[in-house]
């Protein structure tokens, strides 16, 4: 029987949303009305989509519940709950106070699951724009063996550590992409207003027949083309870019990019420790929660964020399924440090993987803060240089000619 999703208003005019099973159309806006509510709108929900992400995208536009509004819903019903108040008492609470519309939207769908029977994580996966597969699994496993508190703990940890590792590596970057930016500003400031006067002024004094040197040509003749053809290179500029960040999106492109990242110096340092945090902690609080080791392999490869290193882990997850342990697996791939592999050993020896992997993940997140200061550090003189080079071969091509028209002058 299909699934159907509907906005319907109830007696007290407020609008509500939610999904029914009917034959068809017709037999959906009887069970409705028989419920007491006006239909505004019933659509058959599409194959391959469940209601609850039908209903995310639909219904909230593409909003995404922000990084810190999670971690923090995430902190204060685990609060909630350690401190004994009822779960579904927790999260109407936490829906009335939240500052995020789209997160109160969500919980809004979540409460009326809950009441209606629903397991929370079975809710939570509905929405997996908000909360990913780390985050429903944890969940279902805390619910499972019946400490829902603990593991919201855990979460919470880990999502404030993942934050923290993303606004260190923006803010890092940022630097270097406003010094980007300039630079590309000035080049074509200095193309299309600059170059032109200047090159004015050298054939008005040396004459339509003056000879320049070559690196003067070069200039005017890009100068030239950029301030006649701007309505060509501009366009053409900007879609390459766009077309550059559509590809990167899609499977192959991703493919592409993140083997790419993988071999830049100085990129690929940040790269590495960053995957291998993620998959240190993701995997370590996954193990403590008691879910399964190839279902957590699973999860933690698609979590890491880098395709390279989520084949990685599907591949090791096979290897464990035929018998093989992790730490050898892990052992033989160049991607992981050799501490990794050593630490999983001993989890493996002892029984307390997760509090091993606990402490690869801080070492790692460490790690990533001196290479991104390093990085840092490295870049700011670089990008120096490259505003000095251009400006530095801009005064060249105008220098030149402008000296061997004074020598001229004098003899």
């Amino acid at each position: 029987m299909p699934s159907f999703l509907y906005i319907a208003t109830n007696s007290l005019n407020k609008t509500i949303t939610g999904t029914v099973d009917g034959a068809d159309k017709s037999a959906v806006i009887a069970t409705l009305t028989k419920q007491g509510l006006r239909p505004i709108s019933v659509k058959e929900g599409s194959d391959g989509k469940s209601a609850g992400s039908f209903s995310l995208n639909d219904f909230l536009g593409g909003n995404k519940v922000k990084s810190d509004d999670l971690v923090m819903f995430t902190r204060q019903l685990s609060a909630m709950v350690s401190a004994g108040v009822p779960l579904l008492r927790a999260i109407a609470s936490l829906e009335q106070h939240t500052e995020s519309a789209a997160l109160k939207k969500i919980l809004s769908y979540v409460i009326k699951d809950v009441e209606g029977g629903s397991a929370l994580a079975d809710t939570l996966a509905k929405y997996p724009n908000t909360f990913n597969d780390v985050y429903v699994n944890m969940v279902r496993a805390g619910e499972a063996a019946g400490i829902l508190d603990e593991i919201l703990k855990r979460l919470a940890m880990q999502q404030e550590k993942n934050a923290t590792i993303r606004k260190k590596v923006k803010s890092a970057m940022t630097y270097p992409m406003v010094l980007i930016v300039i630079t590309i500003l000035a080049f074509f400031g200095l193309m299309l207003f600059v170059i032109p006067q200047i090159g004015k002024i050298l054939l008005d004094l040396g004459g339509p027949d003056a000879k320049l040197p070559a690196l003067t040509r070069a200039m005017l003749a890009i100068s030239h083309f950029m301030t006649t053809y701007w309505y060509i290179a501009l366009p053409a500029l900007v879609g390459g870019v766009v077309l550059v960040l559509r590809y990167i999106k899609t499977p192959q492109g991703k493919i592409v990019f993140h083997h790419l990242v993988l071999k830049i110096p100085g990129i690929k340092v940040i790269i590495m420790k960053v995957a291998v945090a993620r998959f240190s902690r993701t995997f370590a609080a996954l193990m403590g929660a008691g879910v399964a080791v190839l279902e957590a392999l699973s999860v933690t490869a698609h979590a890491v964020g880098n395709v390279v290193y989520e084949k990685a882990l599907l591949d090791a997850a096979d290897a464990v399924k035929n018998g093989d342990t992790l730490s050898s697996v892990i052992e033989k791939n160049t991607l992981f440090p050799a501490i990794v592999a050593q630490m999983l050993s001993v989890g493996e020896e002892t029984g307390q993987t997760d509090v091993v992997l606990l402490k690869v993940a801080d070492f790692y997140e460490e790690e990533v803060d001196v290479a991104i200061d390093g990085l840092s550090a490295i870049i700011e003189p670089v990008m120096i240089v490259v505003m000095g080079s251009m400006v530095g071969l801009i005064a060249a091509s105008v220098m030149g000619p402008i000296a061997g028209l004074a020598q001229n002058i004098k003899s």
